[in-house]
């Protein structure tokens, strides 16, 4: 599987390279900041589709980058509608959990309330194939085969990739491994106009019989990564290690059913109207040297489902305002205050018995 990570960087000067797709490198001179990379990884068991969307910064007129992916692929503008489906979908739900005793923002100690908130090439092939070229909005897309690492840089050099020699070394195993390459160029139609905001989304269709989530060239980055992923297949995904980064975090996990309408026409379009389950993963990388290879994701052992929850805590309170606790302790003393009259009164009616003092009435 190729899937895209959703990275969060400070600004990338040239030459930069961070994206665990590949390397994101801007035109000579210039900064470009990727804000978000978010991807949507579809999977049947045989056919992987990913849809990925970038959010850029900076003053760069090009950037390039370029990501290895297991079979033949073909590439496609995708749906921006569909983050916003998912964005909905996934959102933590919010409670709100009531406090007895009061914190420090709470009366009397503040005026306040606290919240908590692919095939193999065949003999005599060239060492680097071009599958097709094609122009998608302000995509240059080059799809690609190649048999030695060094000769796939060289083609991506004389193209306009300028990568760096230690990607070449991060890409053999994939070349060893006969995968393929999606090279993109952003390249904006308008003259001048710099690469800024969300960019249009790209849709990536290959055959796959597993979801492996290309990683590796991430090891290349200087900035801490953080990996955005939603997955949707038949059954709550998972992956099988941390590959050297923390420990990942299901941010949510849920059945999806078109037929009950619990999902819009983006997301429909893309699971082709079948039901399936979505897993929301989050991860962060703080030392990405310490990647040590390609995520592969896997069925959980249970579809349960998840949704995050954030609470709001708010002290307890009754009528106008009145906290609990103030009622409960000035009810307290009260009873202990008349209970104290009651012992005092009884003990003096006591007392006058034994001095032979009548009771009075």
């Amino acid at each position: 599987m190729l899937a895209l990570l959703a990275t969060q960087l400070g600004s990338l000067i040239s030459p930069a390279y961070a994206c665990g797709c590949g390397a994101m490198i801007p035109d000579a001179r210039s900064r470009i900041g990727v804000g978000r990379e978010s991807s949507v990884v579809r999977w049947d068991g045989a056919t992987e589709q990913i849809v990925m969307r970038f959010s850029v910064s900076g003053d760069a007129h090009r950037a390039a980058w370029v990501m290895p992916v297991p079979g033949r692929a073909t590439v496609e503008l995708g749906d921006p509608d569909l983050f916003a489906d998912l964005a909905e979908l996934t959102r933590p739900e919010h409670r709100t959990r009531g406090y007895f005793w009061p914190r420090d923002r709470d009366w009397p100690f503040g005026s306040g309330r606290a919240d908590g908130a692919g095939a193999a090439p065949s003999a005599g092939a060239p060492e680097v194939g071009v599958v097709g070229r094609e122009q998608l909005g302000d995509f240059d897309v080059a799809r690609l085969t190649a048999t030695d690492p060094q000769a796939l840089r060289g083609w991506l050099r004389d193209n306009g990739f300028e990568l760096p020699e230690g990607l070449a070394t991060e890409l053999k195993p994939y070349v060893d491994q006969q995968w393929e390459y999606v090279a993109v160029r952003l390249a904006p139609k308008e003259p001048g106009r710099t690469l800024r905001g969300d960019l249009d989304p790209l849709r990536i269709r290959f055959a796959s019989d597993r979801l492996v989530y290309p990683m590796r060239l991430s090891r290349l980055a200087k900035t801490a990564q953080s990996l955005g992923l939603y997955v949707l297949a038949d059954h709550r995904m998972e992956p099988r290690s941390s590959i050297g980064g923390a420990a990942p975090e299901v941010t949510f996990a849920g059945r999806l059913d078109p037929k009950a309408g619990a999902v819009n026409h983006a997301l429909a379009e893309l699971t082709e109207g079948k039901p399936v389950f979505l897993t929301a993963i989050e991860q962060r990388f703080p030392q990405p040297a310490r990647i040590e290879g390609d995520h592969e994701l896997r069925a959980a052992a249970a579809d349960t489902p998840y949704q995050r929850v954030i609470y709001r805590d708010r002290l307890l309170t009754v009528g106008d305002g009145i906290p609990v606790w103030l009622l409960t302790v000035g009810t307290a003393v009260a009873a202990l205050v008349a209970a104290g009259a009651v012992a005092l009164r009884l003990r003096r009616r006591r007392r006058r018995a034994r001095d032979g003092v009548p009771a009075r009435a």
